[in-house]
């Protein structure tokens, strides 16, 4: 997978607004998405290290470092994102 690069577009009168209260637009969205990443790291950190102390089945140890972590759940069966989430939910929803 690739890095991805994300534009942002902020029309004049948006960059009058934030330019009120921010000192750089550039730095306070890149700080946005770090803490982002950082929360979503911790929460997957979380979830999937319970759910593997949990597995049985699982015996192997769990990795100690992200990129570790992240490539061993993400290759799981029972892996799934938040759109695959999300249809499953839709899926239920729409049964009930």
């Amino acid at each position: 997978m690739a890095d991805l690069i994300i534009t942002v577009t902020i029309d004049d009168t948006d960059q009058l607004l934030l330019n009120n209260d921010l000192l750089d637009i550039d730095e306070w969205v890149q700080g946005a998405v770090t803490g982002k990443k950082n929360n979503c790291w911790k929460r997957f950190q979380r979830e999937w290290t319970t759910k593997l102390m949990d597995d049985e089945s699982f015996t192997d140890p769990i990795p100690s470092n992200k990129e570790d972590l992240v490539a061993l759940i993400t290759s799981r069966d029972d892996y799934k994102n938040r759109v695959e989430r999300d249809a499953e939910l839709s899926i239920v929803l729409e049964g009930e």
